[in-house]
């Protein structure tokens, strides 16, 4: 199958799943049991990475603004950096390689053991109930724990800043309050919606159209994560020069 042909094929997905946004049955229990599993449970990996994003970025950022004589940009810098860049690309690539994994293999392995036929002969929608849920719960929980890696990375680089680089609190925080506004907050939310999107769609397309058995599941699911990651990179780059 040619790149545009399945192009075509996850656009209509895609659109399957968002014109039956509203259609009866809504499956609230499935999209709420996704968003835990795609937001709550993925709540350690981005906490851990967040807290040592920010200081490590604040520790190799000092360095090069003191050649300058500029430390008390770090702060600033720091904290556009990872509202607006850090936070939702490095959120969704870690989803894509946590959950999106998983939901691909699940529908992959309900595929080749041919449960999703078994819904088509009793006239359930699998994509109503299997492939939104899992779209909607992303399309949430991404932003939701970007805003945690917003809050935890510029808290793991207050403290670098402040009891490993030894910076005084006016010459980091009046920085940090000065540069980093709500467009910079909003513009990273905006991509990790984005982004959202990208993992349940990609994975949930890999794992519907599963074949070959076993071996198919474990292809699928590697698939999902390289393409919805590359995905994720390629579309940073656009989001970027289209926002202000």
């Amino acid at each position: 199958m040619s790149p545009v042909e399945e192009f075509g094929r996850i656009v209509t997905l895609w659109s399957r799943s968002m014109l039956n946004l509203f259609q009866r049955p809504l499956r609230w229990r499935e999209t709420l049991a996704a968003i835990e599993f795609i937001g709550i449970q993925s709540l350690p990996i981005i906490l851990l990475s967040a807290l040592f994003t920010g200081a490590v970025f604040t520790y190799e950022s000092y360095d090069a603004f003191a050649l300058f004589g500029a430390q008390g940009l770090v702060g600033g810098t720091v904290g556009v950096v990872i509202t607006r860049e850090l936070a939702p690309t490095l959120t969704g690539l870690l989803v894509a390689g946590r959950a999106g994994s998983a939901i691909a293999a699940e529908i992959g392995s309900m595929r080749v053991s041919e449960q999703i036929d078994a819904l088509e002969a009793m006239a359930v929608d699998p994509v109503n109930d299997l492939v939104k849920p899992r779209i909607i719960a992303a399309t949430i929980a991404v932003p939701l724990l970007t805003a945690v890696f917003d809050f935890v990375g510029v808290f793991g680089a207050w403290l670098t800043g402040i009891y490993v680089l030894h910076m005084s609190r006016p010459q980091f925080e009046v920085r940090l309050r000065e540069w980093v506004d709500w467009e910079d907050i909003s513009a990273g939310l905006v991509k990790a919606l984005v982004f959202g999107m990208i993992i349940g769609t990609v994975s949930c397309y890999k794992g519907f159209y599963t074949k070959g058995g076993a071996a198919g599941v474990g292809r699928a699911t590697t698939t999902a994560v390289v393409v919805a990651s590359v995905a994720i990179l390629v579309s940073n780059y656009f989001i970027a020069i289209s926002l202000p």
